[in-house]
C-alpha cells in the first residue's frame, strides 16, 4: 500500500468516455425523459418523486454499498440526486464550499476506514472539488465524488455551467465515469464506490448528466462490485519473501519504515507485531504517523525533511531498510543518491508501480501489507543480532532530542501549545491540520499511538485542509459511536483563512471540534525559507493584516478565545475542550519560530540543520 493514489491508464477499456460534440443529439443516452412537471430553465423536466429514476438508483446504490454520510453543496445539475437523498438513510452535511466538501469526505474516509462521499453540481461545483480530489489522489485516500452535469444533448455545446469534468479529473482519480443512461447508472456508482477502496485506495468520480438522473428506470442496481482484476493478489511471491527474510536475518542495523499504506491496509497490528518480534527500530513517514506507537522504546518517530534527527540518522546508517507502504517521496528521501546509502532495501507495496520508482528495491514484495508481513514473519528463522544497533539508536535520541526554548523575553512558542493539548486529551484524540509550520509542530510535538488519529494533507500540501477535515473527522467519529472523542484542528493563520467559512457548518451541525490557530502573522514556512534561502526578503509572506479570529469565531456562533501568554494556555485549552460545540482559540505565537530539524530540499537526511544558522 502506498502513500498516494494510482491512476488507471487513459486507454483502460473499463472507462466510459463522455460523448463527443457529434453525439450531442442524445441518441441512445436517455436524453428524452418521460417525466412530468414544469420544465427547468435548462429544458429538462423535474421528477415528481413517485417513480424510480436514475437519481433514485444512484442513491439506492450508495445505500447498498454501505455509504452513511455525504458532504456536498446543492446546485441545478445535481438537484435530482439531492431530491432522491431527501428520503434516504444517508446523512447529508451541507458544506459552505465544494472544496470543503471534498476535504471533509476525505477526512471522514481516513478516520472511518471507508470511502468518503462528496457531491457537487456541474461546472464550478465540480471544479471546486478538484483540489480535494487531487489531495485524496496524492495520499491514496478512498473517496467517491458525484458531480452533476448538463443534460446529455447539451454536452460539448458550452452550455450553462458545463465543464468536461471527466477530462479535468482523469489525471487525479483512480478512475472516473460518465453516466450514459438511467438503467446502468446505479451499477456504475456502486462500482465506483467499491473501486475507490480495493487494492491501493484512491478517489473515483461519476459525472451525472441531469437527463440521466431524471429519466425513469425499472432497473435495480446490483451489489457494489469493483471491476474484475482490480483487487490484487494480497500475497507476495514465495521466493521473494524467502530472499527478503534471509536479508533481514543477516542485518546488523535493520530499520522498519512504515508508511501510510500500513494504516490504509489495516496492517498496523501486523507491523507492530513484526517490529517487536524481531526488535527492529521503527521510523515512519508522515502519512504513516500512528502506525507504530511513538511511546514505544523501538520508535524513532517520523523521518524526512522535518523528521527527527535520530530517525534520519537511523535511515542514513541502516544496512537493511524494511519499507512498508511508502512511495519514497522527496519530502522523505531528500536526495535519492544519499538516502539509506548503505542499505539493502526490502520494499512491500500493494502497487507494483511504486517498486523501484524512486528508491531501488533489492527485495521487492508486491502484496497487501498485512499479508506480506505475516509471510515474512513465517519465513524469518532468527532474530537479527542488533543489540549494538539499538543502543546506537538510543544514543542518537539523546544526542538529537526534540526540544525548544521558552525564554521569558520571547513570545509564546507554538510547540508549547501542541504539547498542552496533547497532555489534556486522550490517546484516541483525532488531530487534523492545515499545511505549513503548524502542521510540522503538530506532528513533531504530539505523541501519536493509534492509527487514523493523524489526518493531514501530505502529498499535495493543501492549505485550508484542517477545518473541513476536522468536520469530516468529527462526523466520522460520531457515526462510529464515539461522540466523546476529541477532535483537535491545528491550523495556521494563513491556512485557516482559506476555509474558515466552514466554521458556519460546524456551528450549524453543533459539531464538537476545537480549532487551535497558531497565529504568527506569516505564511510561516514561506517566511522560514525566505530567511534561509532568499536573504530574508519577505515577499508576500507577511500576514499582519489577519482578522481577530476569536471575534470572528463568535460572529459565526462558536466559542472564541484569544491567548497571548503561557499562563493563559492551560485555562484556554480546558475551556475549549469542555465547551460542547465548536471552539476557536487564536494563539498569538512567536513569529520568528522555525521548524527544526530541517533537511534542505534535495539534501542528505543525515545532514539536517538543528538551528537557523546551519541552513
Amino acid at each position: 500500500m502506498s502513500d498516494s493514489a494510482a491512476h488507471q491508464r487513459d486507454d483502460d477499456p473499463e472507462e466510459t468516455e463522455p460523448p463527443s460534440a457529434s453525439d450531442a443529439d442524445g441518441s441512445g443516452d436517455g436524453s428524452d425523459p418521460t417525466t412530468t412537471g414544469t420544465p427547468d430553465a435548462d429544458g429538462t423536466e423535474p421528477t415528481d418523486g413517485t417513480n424510480a429514476t436514475g437519481a433514485t438508483s444512484v442513491v439506492s446504490a450508495l445505500e447498498a454499498a454501505g455509504a452513511e454520510t455525504a458532504f456536498g453543496v446543492q446546485g441545478g445539475a445535481i438537484m435530482p440526486v439531492y431530491d432522491a437523498l431527501y428520503s434516504s438513510s444517508i446523512r447529508h452535511v451541507t458544506m459552505a464550499h465544494e472544496q470543503g466538501a471534498a476535504h471533509a469526505a476525505d477526512a471522514y474516509g481516513v478516520v472511518a476506514g471507508e470511502p468518503g462521499l462528496c457531491l457537487a453540481t456541474s461546472g464550478p461545483g465540480a471544479t471546486n472539488l478538484v483540489t480535494g480530489i487531487a489531495d485524496a489522489d496524492m495520499d491514496s485516500d478512498s473517496m467517491l465524488a458525484l458531480t452533476g452535469q448538463v443534460p446529455t444533448e447539451f454536452v460539448g455545446n458550452d452550455a450553462f455551467q458545463e465543464t468536461d469534468t471527466v477530462g479535468v479529473t482523469r489525471p487525479i482519480t483512480k478512475h472516473n465515469y460518465f453516466a450514459g443512461d438511467a438503467d446502468s447508472v446505479g451499477d456504475v456508482v456502486g462500482e465506483a464506490f467499491e473501486l475507490s477502496r480495493v487494492g491501493r485506495p484512491g478517489p473515483t468520480l461519476v459525472d451525472l448528466p441531469k437527463d440521466v438522473t431524471q429519466e425513469e428506470t425499472d432497473e435495480t442496481p446490483g451489489p457494489a462490485e469493483a471491476p474484475p482484476g482490480t483487487d490484487p493478489n494480497p500475497e507476495a511471491r514465495a521466493d521473494a519473501v524467502e530472499a527478503a527474510a534471509r536479508a533481514i536475518e543477516r542485518a546488523d542495523r535493520p530499520v522498519c519504515l512504515f508508511g501510510g499504506g500500513v494504516i490504509k491496509g489495516e496492517a498496523s497490528d501486523a507491523a507492530r507485531s513484526f517490529a517487536r518480534t524481531y526488535e527492529i527500530p521503527v521510523t515512519t513517514t508522515m502519512p504513516g504517523i500512528g502506525s507504530f506507537p511513538e511511546d514505544d522504546d523501538l520508535c524513532l518517530s517520523w523521518a524526512g525533511m522535518h523528521g527527527t534527527g535520530y530517525a534520519n540518522m537511523a535511515i542514513t546508517h541502516t544496512d537493511c531498510l524494511i519499507a512498508v507502504g511508502t512511495r519514497f517521496d522527496d519530502r522523505l528521501t531528500g536526495g535519492i543518491d544519499t538516502f539509506a546509502p548503505e542499505a539493502e532495501v526490502v520494499h512491500i507495496d500493494i502497487d507494483p508501480a511504486e517498486i523501484s520508482k524512486n528508491v531501488h528495491a533489492d527485495y521487492p514484495l508486491v502484496g497487501d501489507a498485512e499479508t506480506v508481513l505475516e509471510q515474512l514473519t513465517a519465513a524469518i528463522r532468527t532474530v537479527p543480532d542488533a543489540d549494538e544497533w539499538r543502543e546506537q539508536c538510543l544514543e542518537w535520541q539523546e544526542t538529537y532530542p526534540m526540544t525548544y526554548a521558552t525564554p521569558d523575553d520571547e513570545p509564546l512558542k507554538p510547540q508549547f501549545v501542541v504539547e498542552a493539548f496533547d497532555e489534556a486529551t486522550d490517546d484516541d484524540t483525532i488531530v487534523t491540520t492545515g499545511v505549513g509550520q503548524h502542521q510540522m509542530w503538530a506532528s513533531q510535538f504530539w505523541t501519536y499511538t493509534e492509527p487514523r488519529t493523524w489526518v493531514s494533507s501530505h502529498g499535495l500540501g493543501t492549505m485550508g485542509y484542517g477545518l473541513p477535515a476536522a468536520i469530516g473527522a468529527r462526523v466520522a467519529a460520531d457515526t462510529m459511536g464515539d461522540p466523546d472523542r476529541d477532535v483537535i484542528c491545528f491550523d495556521g493563520d494563513g491556512s485557516f483563512l482559506m476555509t474558515l467559512q466552514e466554521l458556519s457548518v460546524a456551528v450549524r451541525e453543533d459539531l464538537d471540534i476545537t480549532v487551535a490557530v497558531l497565529n504568527n502573522e506569516y505564511i510561516g514556512m514561506v517566511r522560514q525559507w525566505q530567511d534561509a534561502f532568499y536573504e530574508g526578503r519577505h515577499m508576500a509572506s507577511e500576514y499582519n493584516w489577519m482578522p481577530e479570529f476569536d471575534k470572528l469565531a463568535e460572529a459565526f456562533g462558536a466559542l472564541g478565545i484569544r491567548v497571548d501568554g503561557y499562563d493563559e494556555v492551560a485555562p484556554a485549552v480546558e475551556e475549549a475542550l469542555a465547551y460542547d460545540g465548536p471552539a476557536v482559540i487564536d494563539f498569538h505565537v512567536d513569529p520568528e519560530e522555525n521548524v527544526l530539524p530541517m533537511v534542505p530540499s534535495g539534501g542528505a537526511n543525515g545532514q539536517f540543520a538543528l538551528s537557523e544558522d546551519q541552513l
